[in-house]
């Protein structure tokens, strides 16, 4: 086929436009991810030599520069691209990615903060390699493909060229054409320095050519002083290979530790806590893994989100693609499993069902909670900022994860009513500060703690001292509907069912019961005018300051829940609750009055409607015909202008 030349894509385009025009502090990053993707596609095919023998070679990455010509070269003998995959990889961004990956540099840029810490996350670390070069030319051939190779040039300007070449070995070659303020690269020391920093834990060899002075041929036996040297060029391999899960703990210092997580998981933060072990016995593997400090922007995103846990078999790498490796909750988790026990020709199809990946999951998940208690009982604040971070997916473990569940609860951390904002405690903190009268756990659940804290079915819980949880994620729906109690005590939502806050005595029964019959007729009336959303006009037991709120049955969706799924366009029923007011309020009272003199005045239903519609805009639910609502309101402030004019001008 011959040359032919593309645009990019423009999602590509603007990545790109952000990655040569935006100022970086550190360009070093380009090289780490050239030579992460030369060890990726090594690995690739190196899983497809188990099957096709005739593809094993002595594997590795070679770094090649041309002081003269002004290049730098990165070659691999790995799985290489077709002339479509080479498309569909450099001439575009997958899925959505790109969006997120633009979204996060803006939120790096508000935040001061230096946009390299994104590469690699998003799969755009190719893209790297133009904040150093002025043209990048990708040579490659697939393994196994006895067609033409492929050879892709741009100089990231809007477009890019395609031409068949001829190319015997599998692999990638890519050569920079670097830029004049990019030539430091061009330094054999400098790139040393690189690939020791950030690649010294490649599986594979990286090598280079570099000179060093040996001594001449004939100078054995000479002394010292008579011994001539001449220049003699030799490969180097610039990292050590050393796979650090294989060695001992007790040899490993820190330093490496966090090294090797920064290397394979692109993070600039150090990790939160290493956690190296091996399993013997029926199951024979060693795992080191990583407890991440900080969660990255792809973290939530189905498509774009990380792999984070590599499975190797014997030292040969097999997937970053195994699901069962460890639950979908604990998917934060980096690292490195090494399986003696699973066979080297296993297929990523067959790993699911492997009974071998069941129980070094079972392993992997005891050892992340345990250390993760250790953590929150030895360094609570660390832990702390680790729930901030993480504690979505902890919350997702106790829904889903029956077996951990009360293992997880312990893990868990909540805001509550009477701790000062941002300050989360534990279950078991929150039962150690309960008064002794106080029977059960309550919680309310909305979207953020400023609603909460003005919710008027917290009002009968501050008079008497008791502490409520605040839940504002919105997967704490199904986390309070699945843990039912802790502890022994039950979870009680605030704003579900009858609420008995202790023995009721006997004239508060008696008071309820006058109640109801003194108020029996209005309660009605109210009731038919709001049948179709109320399904109830009752007295609170809640209620000490406010006029009314609405209650709902105990295994009801919070109002909360039931706008983010509306928002997701999913089909909601309509959901009758119990209309709640307070006997001892001023409106409740004079809608009384008003009744006794003039059952058939209109206004009652209109108090009515302003009553329903005051108590969901207090739980931060929208209301019906905020135009009615405002009219209403209108009304009533000018009924009490005119009351305040006329009794002004009594005085004087």
């Amino acid at each position: 086929m011959s040359k032919e030349v593309r645009k990019f894509e423009a999602e590509t385009q603007k990545v790109l436009d952000l990655v040569i025009h935006s100022l970086y502090t550190n360009k070093d990053i380009f090289l780490r991810e050239l030579v992460a993707n030369a060890a990726d596609a090594i690995d690739k095919v190196r899983f497809e030599a188990l099957k096709d023998t005739s593809l094993a070679e002595d594997w590795g990455i070679r770094i090649e520069v041309d002081d003269k010509a002004k290049t730098l070269k990165i070659s691999d003998n790995g799985i290489g691209m077709t002339r479509d995959e080479v498309v569909e990889n450099l001439g575009t961004i997958a899925q959505s990615g790109t969006k997120a990956f633009l979204q996060a540099i803006e939120e790096q840029k508000a935040a001061g903060k230096d946009i390299p810490e994104l590469i690699g996350q998003f799969g755009v670390g190719f893209y790297s390699a133009f904040m150093v070069a002025d043209e990048i030319t990708v040579e490659t051939k697939k393994a196994g493909y006895d067609g033409k190779g492929v050879r892709w040039i741009s100089k990231g300007d809007g477009e890019y060229s395609l031409e068949d070449i001829d190319k015997e070995e599998h692999g990638s070659v890519i050569t920079l054409k670097l830029q004049k303020e990019a030539e430091k690269y061009l330094q054999k020391w400098t790139i040393k320095e690189i690939i020791k920093k950030y690649s010294d834990f490649i599986e594979y060899p990286v090598r280079m050519k570099d000179t060093v002075k040996e001594p001449k041929e004939g100078s054995e036996g000479k002394d010292e002083k008579d011994i001539e040297y001449v220049d003699v060029e030799k490969d180097e391999v610039l990292n050590s290979q050393k796979a650090i899960w294989l060695r001992n703990p007790s040899e490993i210092k820190d330093e490496e530790y966090q090294q090797f997580f920064k290397h394979i998981s692109h993070s600039p933060e150090d990790a939160l806590k290493t956690i190296h072990f091996s399993a013997e016995g029926k199951t024979e593997f060693k795992a080191l893994l990583y407890i991440p400090s900080k969660n990255p922007f792809n973290m939530f995103m189905p498509d774009t989100k990380k792999k984070n846990l590599h499975l190797y078999v014997r030292r040969i790498f097999i997937t970053d693609e195994c699901p069962n490796l460890v639950p979908e909750y604990l998917r934060f988790i980096d690292g490195v499993v090494d399986s003696s026990d699973l066979p080297l020709n296993v297929s990523r199809e067959t790993l699911q069902d492997n009974p071998t990946i069941e129980k070094i999951q079972k392993n992997i998940v005891r050892k992340v909670i345990g250390e993760l208690k250790k953590i929150k009982d030895k360094k609570p604040e660390k832990y702390e900022e680790f729930f901030k971070e993480f504690g979505r997916f902890i919350k997702e473990g106790v829904y889903a994860d029956y077996s951990n569940k009360e293992k997880l609860q312990e893990l868990l951390l909540f805001e509550t009513m009477n701790q000062e904002p941002g300050k989360l405690i534990s279950l078991k903190e929150y039962i150690d500060t309960m008064p002794s009268e106080q029977k059960d756990i309550y919680y309310i659940i909305g979207e953020s703690r400023n609603v909460l804290e003005n919710s008027p079915h917290l009002e009968i819980f501050r008079s008497k001292g008791f502490d409520v949880l605040f839940m504002t994620d919105p997967i704490d729906e199904f986390v309070a509907s699945g843990m039912f109690e802790y502890e022994k005590k039950q979870l009680k939502a605030v704003g579900k069912g009858d609420i008995d806050l202790g023995e009721e005595k006997k004239d508060d029964k008696e008071k309820d019961e006058d109640l109801k019959k003194e108020y029996n007729t209005l309660l009605e009336v109210i009731q038919k005018k709001l049948d179709e959303n109320v399904k109830e006009v009752r007295f609170s037991k809640r209620l000490t300051d406010s006029a009314c709120c609405l209650v709902g049955e105990a295994y009801d969706q919070s109002p909360y829940m039931q706008r983010i799924m509306k928002s997701m366009n999913q089909e909601m029923p309509k959901t009758k609750r119990v209309l709640e007011l307070n006997s001892e309020h001023p409106i409740v009272k004079s809608m009384k009055k008003l009744y006794e003199v003039d059952s058939e005045n209109k206004k009652i239903g209109e108090f009515a409607e302003l009553l329903y519609d005051q108590a969901l805009l207090t739980e931060g639910s929208p209301i019906d015909n905020p135009l009615d609502f405002s009219k209403r309101v209108a009304d009533l402030m000018v009924l009490g202008l005119d009351k305040e004019v006329k009794e002004k001008g009594s005085d004087k």
